[in-house]
């Protein structure tokens, strides 16, 4: 699973997005930069994404909904499971990018739903 946190600069999900991940029953696939705390410590390429082929893609764009026109047009992702599979989810960054209760209760459930979801 890929969680992104923005387009451009491309960030990967922060700690506790990973850990959620985790906890849903999923696999984070950049979970190695789950400890940088800073989003520009957090940035990957679009070509690394596709080469970890994630089945399943969650963005959550901090002040701007997911365009996933944007999402399904990028040539290095065509061949990942979540773009063939149309596996792509929005979460509401009020609910998973802010630490507090939300993202045990709403935020864990939207991202165990898109897992489940085949």
């Amino acid at each position: 699973m890929f969680f992104q946190e923005w387009d451009e600069p491309l960030i990967t999900g922060i700690r506790w997005v990973s850990e959620l991940i985790e906890a849903a029953g999923g696999h984070d696939c950049f979970g190695e930069l789950r400890e940088e705390s800073l989003a520009k410590d957090r940035i990957t390429t679009l070509a690394e994404v596709g080469r970890r082929e994630p089945d399943v893609i969650i963005g959550s764009w901090c002040g701007k909904p997911v365009d996933f026109d944007w999402v399904r047009s990028r040539e290095e992702w065509q061949g990942t499971p979540a773009l063939q599979n149309d596996r792509l989810y929005e979460v509401d960054s009020a609910v998973i990018l802010q630490p507090g209760p939300a993202l045990f209760t709403d935020g864990l459930a939207e991202i165990e739903s898109a897992i489940a979801e085949k």
